[in-house]
């Protein structure tokens, strides 16, 4: 072999045997730059709803984020048409999660529904004490906490988020009011579905450890949230996409 070879592979060896502070400072940028680009994108979405065929109201839901790896997820109901605007009524559901290995994690959850009298709910998780607690008006419940537990609220959110990895099987510990439930969810396939912000190729995913129905379906890949749900839960309510944003 020539020397030129030997001259440029040394040169090549010297220029590969970086420093090691240098080296430690790349992998902490590559590994920061995947974990900032898995994190959810702040996003509002606007859905129609309807309860038993009939509209009832419109729903907005919103992801922004409050730093340090924290987020405000918040969903609004508006009753704008039949009995719903003539009670007035109205819902809030606002949950504060942490990002935690690649997922939401509820910190707390707040309900409140207004229908000629006010219901509320508040669900705090102490993380520190793996405990949750909530309060409905009947008393406070008190029960453990489990790695990765969301809230009915953000339930929606963290199919989707599941889905975008690639999951078809989704398992999820969701915390209602006495406890923990570990809520299963399949995709049954892909089907066509028209909803007021278009047409879509979406795949539908059902609950399978409950007989409560609930159809959501899902285009992953363009969105975190569903563009059409189903569900007996809440009083056979349907919700359509009606338009999305994100900065």
């Amino acid at each position: 072999m020539s020397d030129r070879f030997f001259d440029v592979h040394s040169r090549s060896m010297r220029t590969l045997n970086l420093p090691r502070s240098l080296l430690a400072g790349l992998v902490l940028a590559v590994s920061t730059s995947a974990a900032l680009a898995a994190q959810p994108t702040p996003f509002t979405a606007t859905y129609q709803v309807s309860r038993q065929g009939e509209a009832m109201g419109e729903a907005t839901i919103t992801l922004k984020p409050l730093g340090n790896g924290e987020y405000e997820y918040s969903n609004q109901i508006h009753g704008t048409s039949g009995l719903a605007a003539m009670l007035g009524a109205n819902s809030s559901d606002v949950t504060h999660f942490r990002w935690n290995n690649n997922a939401p994690e509820t910190e707390n959850y707040t309900s409140k529904v207004v229908a000629l009298k006010t219901k509320q709910r508040i669900m705090q998780v102490n993380w520190s004490t793996k405990q949750v607690s909530v309060e409905d008006g009947k008393g406070t419940m008190n029960y453990a906490a489990v790695p990765g537990l969301v809230d009915r609220n953000t339930l929606l959110l963290a199919i989707g988020l599941s889905l975008r990895n690639g999951n078809q099987n989704v398992t999820l510990p969701v915390g209602v009011r006495q406890q923990v439930e570990q809520q299963q969810y399949k995709v049954q396939g892909t089907e066509s579905v028209q909803v007021p912000a278009g047409s879509f190729q979406a795949e539908r995913v059902t609950r399978t450890d409950s007989d409560k129905h609930f159809d959501a379906w899902y285009v992953p890949k363009q969105y975190p949230l569903p563009v059409k749900v189903a569900q007996s839960e809440g009083g056979d309510l349907t919700l359509q996409l009606v338009r999305y944003s994100s900065p």
